[in-house]
């Protein structure tokens, strides 16, 4: 029963349905309105305002050649059909179609089409129009979405872009664009490859140089002084600012012939290398071939050096020292080539003095230095040092106490807001309250490593030393901490320290004074670290219950860690203490001079800048040529 009315159903509807598509339509009361007929490139019947769009992306002679000749076509061919009109031809010359950037008239076109002002534009190809996909695709979609659909009509592969069945055939076409962009680059990047590291580099125009016929650089006599006199001021002590105020008063040239000159103009005259007769190839690169961005090449690809490739301006050694100057300029350094200093005897030797505004010192040299004392261990002494634990020997005179087995509790397992430390973290340096007003007026500090012991030291310094630095404010006689910036070498601390550059550290210090000198001595090997919790691999919590003492609890939003050696004893035995730490009591004169300033260590870097006179006679020479010319000019 239940089948036979299904099939009852079903035979219902399929009359019903039979019904409707047999349905008699009364002829009186029915009339058919046929479909405005699309627009196509072909019905030259019907009234199109048409626009032409032409691009050639070099300037060569070869491609202003063929650009004029697509515009003198495309005049031609619009003019051939009776019921269009030409609106404009529009025409970027040496520009690029992998992107949007610099084709004004192309973007014109666009805006005008959007405008109502165009009804279809032709064009050679595909490759003339874009040759970046996503903007080909982007754009024709655009142009066909409009109130006024506006169509593309590409000659070459005679594609209509309003016709349904295009997009296939545009998507490939566009493809196929992009793709022969990407092998042009890549063979430019070859050819330029053989070119500038096969002994050709590439040697454009700049400022103090011309070319000859075989397209060598020559000095220019008349555009060389200014060159010289710009290295030669910045040694002298100018600015770039300054310079860049005395070439503009003196109406030198830019190389661009402008007499407005800026302190970024200045500096790119002292950073080019061909100055000084070296050639560096790719300063510069460009990884994108679709945005042509050019970036500054840090080692992303192959460089070639060309030393005395051509007659100097100025000296290789002027500029090497102009380069460590801007180098430094950053951090306030004014010297050519700072020194460094290990302390060779008292109570701070073996440590090097640290130049608080100079980055051209790495961890090795600091190594370097400090093993310098011992010469034997400067060759093997340069990446690091682990000192062996020292064999203390105690001799206990009748009625001494003997302190063997006693240890000096350390500071840090009490209040630690009440003691003297110091903290590293984020490229800054800040002391502990109490530790500043130990210190007192006597806020200028110098910075001391002594690598070899891991040891770190503060001690007080007159205020005109060049490695001061203050360490306090006073504010109605009280002295707070101040925070020591120090950019220029925490880096090389942390990496001589061994520590991690993302956590921040404290370090107990332990204060020595005599008369007005006063020092503080900060053992590395006892520092804590405070670690943000998502840098924790671990937690506290995953230490082993049994354990007492754990290395790791939460200390403020961080994470407090302890040297593992905490965990099993109090401090350093008493003895051991003594040694590392004697007391000022016990010290000598000889064992005490904190204030020396320690023996020049030679880090190999020597160079032979022009003397005070000279630069002085020259720079003088060119004022005085240009008060001489203003005088004649009148």
């Amino acid at each position: 029963m239940i089948n036979q009315s299904k099939k009852q159903k079903e035979t219902e509807q399929k009359q019903r349905i039979h019904r409707r598509v047999y349905t008699k339509i009364d002829p009186e009361n029915y009339e058919f309105i046929p479909a405005k007929k699309q627009i196509d490139y072909y019905d030259n019947d019907i009234p199109q305002r048409v626009a032409v769009y032409a691009r050639v992306s070099t300037d060569n002679v070869q491609q202003t050649s063929s650009y004029e000749l697509q515009k003198k076509y495309y005049e031609e061919f619009v003019i051939h059909h009776p019921n269009w009109t030409l609106v404009k031809i529009y025409a970027d010359e040496g520009i690029s179609g992998t992107s949007m950037a610099h084709r004004d008239e192309f973007l014109a076109m666009i805006a005008d089409s959007r405008a109502g002002k165009i009804d279809m534009i032709i064009t050679k190809s595909v490759s003339r129009f874009a040759r970046n996909v996503v903007d080909f695709l982007r754009m024709v979609q655009s142009l066909a979405e409009l109130p006024h659909p506006v169509g593309i009509f590409f000659e070459s592969e005679c594609i209509f872009s309003l016709k349904d069945d295009s997009q296939m055939a545009l998507s490939f076409q566009a493809t196929m664009a992009q793709e022969e962009s990407h092998i042009r680059s890549r063979s430019m990047e070859t050819s330029l490859h053989m070119r500038l590291d096969g002994g050709l580099p590439l040697t454009p125009k700049l400022l103090g140089y011309s070319h000859d016929s075989n397209g060598n650089l020559i000095v220019n006599p008349d555009e060389s002084p200014t060159v010289k006199l710009i290295f030669y001021m910045y040694l002298y002590g100018y600015s770039t600012a300054e310079i860049a105020e005395a070439l503009t008063e003196l109406g030198r040239k830019t190389y661009l012939g402008n007499v407005t000159w800026t302190a970024g103009a200045v500096v790119q005259v002292l950073r080019n290398e061909r100055h000084c007769g070296d050639v560096l190839t790719r300063k510069t690169f460009t990884p994108n071939y679709l945005n042509h961005l050019s970036k500054k090449n840090r080692g992303d690809r192959m460089q070639s050096i060309y030393r005395n490739h051509h007659e100097a301006i100025v000296s290789r050694d002027d500029y090497i020292a102009v380069q460590h100057l801007l180098n430094n300029a950053k951090y306030g350094n004014k010297s050519i080539l700072p020194e460094l200093r290990v302390i060779d005897s008292g109570l701070l030797r073996g440590y090097v003095t640290v130049n608080p505004r100079w980055a051209g010192f790495k961890a090795p040299d600091y190594f370097q230095a400090a093993a310098s004392l011992n010469p034997a261990n400067v060759e093997n002494d340069t990446g690091g040092y682990i000192e062996e634990e020292p064999e203390i020997h105690v001799t206990v005179e009748a009625g001494d106490f003997d302190m063997r087995g006693f240890e000096i509790a350390r500071s840090e397992f009490f209040d630690s807001h009440r003691r003297p430390y110091v903290t590293f973290q984020d490229k800054q340096i800040k002391f502990s309250t109490d530790c500043v007003r130990k210190l007192g007026k006597n806020n200028m500090v110098e910075f001391l490593v002594n690598p070899r012991e891991m040891k770190f030291a503060v001690r007080t310094a007159a205020k005109d030393s060049r490695h001061a630095v203050p360490c306090s404010r006073v504010s109605n006689g009280i002295y707070y901490p101040k925070t020591i910036p120090s950019a220029a070498y925490i880096a090389t601390l942390f990496q001589i320290f061994r520590w991690n550059s993302d956590f921040k550290y404290r370090v107990a210090g332990t204060f020595f004074q005599k008369e007005n000198e006063a020092v503080y001595l900060f053992n590395i090997n006892d520092a804590e670290a405070f670690i943000k919790p998502y840098l924790m691999t671990g937690s506290a919590e995953a230490a082993s219950p049994e354990e007492e003492v754990k290395p790791l609890s939460v200390s403020g939003t961080r994470v407090r860690a302890v040297p593992q050696e905490w965990m099993s004893s109090f401090g350093n035995q008493y003895y051991l203490h003594q040694h590392i730490f004697p007391p000022v009591e016990l010290q000598s004169e000889t064992d005490w001079k904190i204030r020396l300033e320690g023996q020049l260590y030679d880090t190999g870097e020597k160079i032979n800048v022009t003397g005070f006179d000279e630069l002085k006679s020259f720079i003088t020479q060119e004022l005085s040529r240009g008060e001489m010319e203003e005088k004649v000019n009148g």
